[in-house]
């Protein structure tokens, strides 16, 4: 036998840095470029009035039905308003992540998706453009299949953003088949029995995409996996129109409904405001943390809803409408600094590879720039003075304290334990951006990763630096949004009676309450304050015997290391022993002693694990039950082609005795 020897010519593949770079240009391009067009019409929308477009060929039966109202024109504005500066930086991110080109591809169509629903004129139209929403938000999260960490988190948020499309496909059905139109200029009223079911259902469904507890669990697995641009769009932008869903279809076309109603918008979205933060404090994965401010600030807008629906329904227009003005502020001031905080973090990834707070420090000094814009997205995130957070929480304060009650018992219980769940979560607020800023940013570096870090790239810092403005101008100047807000607030009916309910300007007032805040003031007395000291300690260093430099004492150690500092988990560890029934951690310590005797401790391990309560407690008996559902259907297919013939004589016999 002979063995006869081919040589074979090899053909070696070679990536095309050039060509990839060229996609991740036109990616960003075309995202920021839609991100401009949703501005754009937006503000045609909320200023003009933007013409009805129906295209009947598009889809069957119903066909496309576009319109564009000022309520739909401010999400268009936000939506797009967060997209332009995701696409500058997606442009330097994707190159360094090396994004495949189907993730290219459907970043923009995602953007195109999610102002499409703002511009959903009828039921149908507004279905398709949420499942496109839905499926490409997929597609992003799972860019970095090879992780098994990353497949498990977009199987889980598939999983829940297709059961809350159920619901909320189950509710538009329902109100569309008793209205007997599916065009939301068409709808008139919707029966009593059946409104508050609508109701329910299409809570139940917005409130998982917009991430409210207990529906919040997906946040918290797929922000944290996606690429930082696209957990930046779907934190900042996705989630809000979970409100905006709530507003059109709950506030504006079947309400304002009963008091219940606002009772449950009160307790759903105190409950999330304070969860959420409570889950963001004790977080060491930096974008965990902001996935679950992101529970927090929704919960705080949500609960704003209730407060506008609750206070119309008793009387006080003023407060009623200052409240739903500052729902809608606060979805400004969250979409502004959450996208930052995300960028900001990305940054931090692509230079480090890190997102463990309890491994990263000292970035100060070789990311100066990221260091001080995050701060920025930080500020935001804490509700307080300076901050782009700060004035919305403020005019939510000022319609609970500021209600008059009458006499009316739920506004008097609601008001004020509304205003300790705010003051509560801004509190908690604070801690868990302490910490992600002073622990992350200014301590001193623990990996080799933290030590070797470079600034970002000049496309990402620019996208960073544009949205830091945004934050600037609605923590100092929120006239700016002041128009737009106001002409989406008057298709509420719960703040129609008593526009303008905010008077912005120098001095922010309430014409129909007592309160008033001027920004601007507090930020000038700041940097005033701040160069008076800075002046008075010059001053004082001059007049000052010269000094003898000596080394720092510290404990007998020739220098201070990253192990004298607090850790992320140390830091939190005091809040995790009040809350410890909520947050119900796992800890363990493990002791290595000597091999040569039991008294002598070599080492000592302590493991520390938060897990999301509600999610052990409620969805894993779901999925349990599921399971060993599916594992008793699994018996009936047992491959007999006669046997699911007889599944099908039995099914029609079944329809003929029911029609019987």
């Amino acid at each position: 036998m002979r063995t006869i020897a081919v040589d074979v010519p090899t053909v070696e593949v070679k990536n095309h840095p050039g060509r990839h770079h060229v996609g991740c240009a036109a990616a960003g391009s075309a995202t920021a470029l839609i991100g401009a067009a949703g501005v754009w019409g937006g503000l045609v929308a909320v200023f003009g009035s933007a013409p009805q477009m129906s295209i009947g060929w598009l889809l069957p039966l119903s066909g496309v039905v576009l319109h564009l109202d000022p309520l739909g024109g401010f999400f268009s504005v936000l939506i797009g308003a967060v997209a332009v500066p995701v696409g500058v930086y997606t442009v330097g991110y994707a190159r360094h992540e090396r994004w495949p080109a189907l993730s290219l591809t459907v970043l923009p169509l995602f953007v195109a998706a999610m102002l499409l629903v703002t511009a959903a004129g009828s039921i149908p139209t507004f279905l398709l453009a949420w499942e496109l929403m839905a499926l490409a938000s997929v597609l992003l999260v799972i860019t970095d299949h090879d992780r098994a960490e990353v497949r498990s988190a977009a199987l889980f948020y598939a999983a829940m953003t297709q059961l809350g499309f159920v619901a909320i496909l189950v509710g538009l059905m329902v109100m569309a088949t008793s209205m007997g139109a599916d065009r939301f200029t068409e709808m008139t009223v919707v029966p009593e029995p059946l409104r508050d079911v609508v109701f329910v259902l299409t809570v139940a469904g917005f409130g998982s995409k917009a991430g409210l507890v207990p529906l919040h669990a997906w946040l918290a697995r797929a922000h944290p996996e996606a690429p930082s641009p696209v957990s930046a769009l779907m934190s900042a932008a996705m989630v809000t129109l979970g409100v905006y869903g709530i507003i059109r279809i709950d506030l504006v076309l079947i309400g304002p409904g009963p008091r219940w109603w606002a009772v449950l918008l009160l307790l759903v979205g105190a409950a999330s405001a304070l969860y959420g933060v409570l889950q963001a404090s004790v977080a060491t994965d930096v974008k965990r943390l902001l996935a679950y401010s992101t529970t927090d600030n929704m919960g705080l807008i949500t609960m704003a809803l209730g407060a506008s629906l609750l206070l119309s329904g008793a009387g006080a227009p003023e407060a009623a409408a200052i409240a739903a003005v500052a729902a809608l502020l606060h979805l400004l001031a969250h979409a502004a600094f959450k996208s930052l905080g995300f960028m900001a973090a990305g940054s931090v990834l692509a230079a480090t590879g890190l997102r463990d707070l309890d491994r990263m420090g000292g970035l100060a000094r070789p990311m100066p720039v990221t260091t001080v814009l995050f701060g920025v997205a930080a500020l935001g995130a804490c509700g307080l003075p300076l901050g782009a957070g700060f004035v919305s929480e403020w005019l939510l304060v000022q319609a609970l304290v500021h209600a008059s009650t009458s006499g009316d018992v739920v506004v008097a219980l609601a008001a004020p334990l509304a205003v300790g769940a705010v003051a509560l979560t801004t509190g908690l607020s604070v801690a868990a951006m302490v910490k992600a800023f002073g622990i992350g940013f200014l301590a001193r570096p623990r990996s080799a990763a933290a030590r070797q870090a470079r600034e970002s790239a000049a496309s990402m810092l620019t996208a960073m630096v544009i949205v830091a403005v945004g934050c600037v101008v609605l923590a100092l100047a929120p006239v700016a949004a002041a128009a737009v807000v106001a002409r989406a607030v008057n298709v509420m009916p719960t703040a129609r009676s008593a526009a303008p309910a905010v008077d912005f300007a120098a001095v922010i007032r309430l014409p129909g309450l007592g309160g008033s805040i001027a920004p601007g003031l507090l930020a000038t007395a700041f940097v005033a304050a701040l160069l008076a000291a800075v002046v008075a300690m010059r001053w004082r260093a001059r007049r000052r015997p010269p000094t003898v430099q000596l080394p720092l004492w510290a404990c007998g150690a020739d220098d201070l290391t990253p192990r004298m500092q607090y850790t992320a988990t140390s830091f939190a560890e005091p809040l995790q022993r009040v809350f410890n029934d909520v947050l119900r951690p796992a800890s363990d310590i493990d002791v290595t002693h000597h091999s040569e005797s039991r008294y002598m401790v070599s080492a000592i391990t302590y493991r520390n694990r938060i897990a999301d309560a509600l999610e052990i407690r409620l969805y894993q008996p779901v999925v349990t039950g599921v399971k060993r559902a599916a594992e008793v259907v699994r018996r009936a297919h047992n491959g007999s082609v006669h046997l699911y013939l007889a599944y099908g004589a039995l099914g029609v016999l079944v329809v003929l005795v029911i029609a019987r």
